[in-house]
C-alpha cells in the first residue's frame, strides 16, 4: 500500500504554529512531537526524509531537534522558515521555563517537589526511548543496522565513549551497510 501523498509545502506561519504545538506538547524533548506533527499530521515530509534531517542535526553542534527545525524551515521557506521554526520550537518552552524558574525559587523547599522532579525525569527518559524505538521500527532497519544502533548505545551508556568517537566508527559503518545492501541514497 502506498502512503498518502505529501501536502503542499508550509508557509512560515504554518511552520511557526506546527513547531509551537510540538514544543508545547514536547515534555522531556520535542522530537517525538515534531516528528508527529511534521510527518504524520501535516504530512510535509516522509518518515525517511525527517529521519535524514534529524540525523544531520544530531552530528551538528547544538540540540538535534533545533538543528532540524532550522533545516526544515529553510528547506520549505528559506530564512523566514528557519526563523519561524526556531521561534516556534523555542518560544513556548522559554516562557514556560521562566515561569517554572519563578515557581522553583518559591517552592523548592516543599518536600514533595523533589519527588515530583524525579518522576518528571523518568517520564522524559521514557519518551526519548519510546520515540527512538518507534522511528527504528518505521524505518525498517535490518539486523546489521540494529547491531550498529546497539553498539552506539552501549558505547555511549556503558563505556561512556565520546560522541565524536562513536560517530567516527559507527557512522561510516552504517553508511557502508546501507550502500552494501544497495538501499541507500548516500
Amino acid at each position: 500500500m502506498t502512503p498518502p501523498p505529501l501536502n503542499p509545502p508550509p508557509r512560515p506561519i504554518d511552520l511557526l504554529l506546527a513547531y509551537a504545538k510540538a514544543s508545547c506538547l514536547g515534555f522531556g524533548g520535542a522530537n517525538v512531537w515534531c516528528r508527529r506533527v511534521i510527518v504524520e499530521e501535516r504530512r510535509w515530509m516522509t518518515e525517511r526524509d525527517y529521519a535524514e534531517v534529524l540525523g544531520i542535526g544530531q552530528v551538528l553542534p547544538g540540540p538535534n531537534v533545533g538543528n532540524a527545525a532550522v533545516m526544515i524551515g529553510r528547506r520549505f521557506c528559506g530564512a523566514w522558515g528557519a526563523i519561524a521554526g526556531s521561534v516556534g520550537l523555542y518560544g513556548p518552552p522559554l516562557l514556560a521555563l521562566m515561569a517554572f524558574a519563578l515557581a522553583w525559587d518559591r517552592f523548592s523547599a516543599v518536600p514533595g517537589v523533589a519527588a515530583f522532579m524525579h518522576g518528571v525525569a523518568a517520564a522524559a527518559a521514557g519518551l526519548v526511548i519510546g520515540n527512538a524505538a518507534r522511528q527504528a521500527g518505521r524505518l525498517g532497519l535490518t539486523w546489521d543496522l540494529l547491531a550498529l544502533l546497539a553498539l552506539a548505545a552501549i558505547a555511549a551508556a556503558f563505556w561512556q565513549l565520546p560522541l565524536l568517537l562513536i560517530l567516527a566508527v559507527v557512522g561510516p559503518a552504517g553508511i557502508a551497510a546501507v550502500v552494501w545492501r544497495g538501499r541507500g541514497r548516500v
